[in-house]
């Protein structure tokens, strides 16, 4: 059981510790994941930036995910055949477009990092069904980083166990048998807003040109 982001970013941050000072990047995917990113970045001393991913929901269940959308790339799921190309293709579209909206809103005018030779650390403030991180994995192995490791403070062990198998590193804190939300292992697990987000992307930048 986690206190809260933080507590959950410093516990990890410590068994991130060998990766401090590299030419590494973290990316979290918001907007949980932002706070974590923020933490761990300056425990690390490496850059913060985000990625964005979102379901593709069901056309009958909205909840139930298909797939996932990034800003580069799209992951269906292979047991969703029945679901007709035309929809898949017009919730592609959709999710795409509000992706770029909320990239710009996030980063304003900054490009998406170049991710080649980097060691890349993902994180987030855990994992429930792992389809945002997998479409999120699909995206950056395009960009030939160097190393890519998952850093979560709590995933189900199913998802654990694939997920562990697609990068180079997997840390997770709480492996839980029974799971049901992510929020049941913190304390305070209230929501992250748009704006939080924004503010801590602008305090990650400004710390890294005191740093610099």
């Amino acid at each position: 059981m986690f206190n809260n982001r933080e507590d959950a970013a410093l516990k990890l941050a410590e068994k991130l510790e060998k990766y401090k000072n590299t030419n590494g990047v973290i990316l979290a995917i918001p907007r949980g994941g932002v706070p974590i990113g923020f933490t761990i970045s300056k425990k690390l001393n490496l850059p913060l930036e985000i990625i964005l991913s979102k379901k593709i929901g069901h056309p009958f269940n909205p909840e139930y995910a298909i797939g996932s959308v990034t800003l580069n790339n799209i992951i269906i799921n292979e047991n969703n055949k029945d679901v007709s190309k035309e929809y898949i293709q017009k919730e592609h579209l959709k999710i795409l477009n509000k992706l770029k909206g909320k990239y710009k809103i996030f980063m304003g005018k900054k490009n998406q990092t170049d991710l080649k030779n980097k060691t890349v650390i993902i994180v987030d403030d855990g994992i429930a069904t792992g389809n945002t991180i997998l479409a999120a994995l699909e995206d950056i192995k395009q960009n030939n980083p160097k190393e890519i490791i998952i850093a979560m403070p709590v995933a189900p062990k199913g998802v654990a166990s694939k997920l562990s198998k697609l990068v180079n590193e997997f840390i997770c804190l709480e492996l839980p048998i029974e799971f049901m939300a992510v929020g049941q292992f913190y304390n305070n697990f209230s929501q992250v807003s748009d704006e939080e987000v924004i503010a801590i992307i602008k305090l990650s930048r400004e710390n890294k040109l005191l740093s610099a």
